[in-house]
């Protein structure tokens, strides 16, 4: 998936202002991104580990519900910051 970013220069501009303009739509379209992502290689977690680490957030989720009906901890309500 290729993204192309295009910037032709205008009749009173620098050289350097249409290389910042062309470095601003690059971040805007997301390619910096992509490419710093792409950077370190990531291994896929075999299916045992995926699985004994979703057991363990099913653990902390029921332990958690259960706080919270019994008052003990406040009821959690949107995105943390």
């Amino acid at each position: 998936m290729a993204t192309n970013v295009q910037v032709t220069k205008n009749n009173n501009e620098s050289s350097a202002n249409v290389i910042r303009r062309f470095q601003k739509r690059a971040q805007g379209a997301g390619v910096v991104q992509k490419v710093r992502g792409k950077r370190y290689a990531t291994r896929v977690k075999s299916r045992n580990v995926q699985r004994t680490a979703k057991l363990k957030r099913i653990v902390k989720r029921v332990a958690y519900d259960k706080l919270v009906k019994l008052g003990k901890v406040p009821e959690f309500r949107g995105r943390r910051r």
